[in-house]
């Protein structure tokens, strides 16, 4: 028997304490990325190695970044990627998605 294959349901993760949500401007290289945050800074935000196999970064990509302690005008490291059904969600939640 047929069996249909069931919905792909994740939490999507939401920003909390110093977490911004941000959208890539720009590959830099070697894992780094100017971001424009939704706090009007751009910053050169990285992957950290534990998370650079998990998902591929493009331009145009929304993403959610950490700022660093120190440097945190400037840098920043990526901690998630945001699916395109994930930005809508996300505005449905009032928090506001650059463009």
């Amino acid at each position: 028997m047929y069996k249909r294959p069931q919905e792909i349901v994740h939490r999507l993760p939401l920003p909390q304490g110093n977490q911004l949500i941000g959208v890539v401007t720009k590959a830099l290289g070697a894992s780094n990325f100017a971001v424009m945050c939704s706090d009007k800074k751009e910053r050169t935000c990285i992957i950290p190695g534990r998370l650079k196999r998990r998902f591929w970064i493009k331009e145009g990509d929304t993403v959610l970044v950490v700022p660093w302690e120190t440097q945190g005008d400037t840098r920043a490291d990526i901690v998630w990627r945001y699916s395109i059904q994930d930005k809508s969600k996300l505005r449905e939640k009032g928090f506001e998605v650059p463009e």
